[in-house]
């Protein structure tokens, strides 16, 4: 799905980036610091604030410090989480990464739920806030620089992918020294009504949808063969292309 939208600032990285180190592991990744910018979603002009984003898709091996870290139970699928709530996926029927490739991989067939509860644990081991980019942050680092010109060498998509998804990082970096907006994996966000939305285009999709502007909402088709009931929360059996990139914010002062 194609939608009007157009970044009206340029950003750029003015500090230098941090490298995360999670704990009681050798995993590590590294967040890029943005000075913010105004981004224009339809008809609404964002104003968007310093934050860091991270450099990759979030890959298989960051990930699995989040499901190694608990016991899943099998209520995890039907409760409801309070907003300071941590929960681990229950275990999934399905092999996650479809054996396409574990590390180095970008996490997939991830619901939001998951996501979420990634990032408060994240922020729980870490003493940063960490979530999910707002679809303004992420359409105003997915717009740095020349993106068009430079698409067939930072982008993964349906004529060089093989359809399956590829390491993270193998292509050339945008101007603010982040890897595979355009392709790979869609990454969760909120909307500007806090909704969860994938933004970007994604290994299976033409060139010519290669563009910051794509955008999908979670449909019924992405757990179709899923046979349990209910259907799991966490895991999405057709969600090969859901991914996650991170953010958090600066503390002031």
């Amino acid at each position: 799905m194609l939608t009007a939208l157009l970044a009206t600032a340029i950003v750029s990285a003015q500090a230098e980036p941090m490298i995360q180190k999670l704990p009681e592991s050798t995993v590590e990744f590294k967040m890029i610091p943005i000075e913010g910018g105004t981004v224009k979603i339809g008809e609404t002009t964002v104003e968007v604030k310093p934050f860091h984003i991270s450099q990759t898709e979030v890959p298989w091996e960051v990930f699995d410090q989040f499901l190694l870290s608990g016991e899943p139970t099998a209520k995890d699928d039907r409760t409801e989480y309070g907003p300071d709530a941590i929960a681990r996926p229950s275990r999934s029927y399905i092999l996650p990464d479809l054996g396409w490739g574990h590390k180095g991989y970008p996490v997939i067939n991830v619901s939001y739920l998951s996501t979420d509860m990634f990032c408060r644990w994240l922020t729980s081991v870490t003493d940063k806030k960490y979530r999910v980019p707002t679809e303004a942050e992420w359409q105003l680092v997915a717009e740095a620089g020349d993106w068009k010109s430079e698409l067939e060498e930072s982008s993964w998509h349906y004529d060089n992918s093989d359809e399956v998804t590829n390491p993270v990082g193998k292509l050339k970096a945008n101007k603010l020294g982040l890897y595979d907006l355009l392709g790979n994996v869609g990454e969760w966000t909120t909307d500007l009504k806090g909704k969860p939305v994938l933004c970007g285009p994604i290994f299976t999709d033409d060139m010519a949808d290669m563009t910051p502007f794509q955008r999908r909402y979670w449909d019924p088709s992405w757990q179709e063969t899923d046979p349990q009931l209910p259907k799991s929360r966490w895991w999405m059996s057709d969600g090969f292309f859901a991914g996650i990139r991170l953010v958090f914010e600066p503390k002031k002062g």
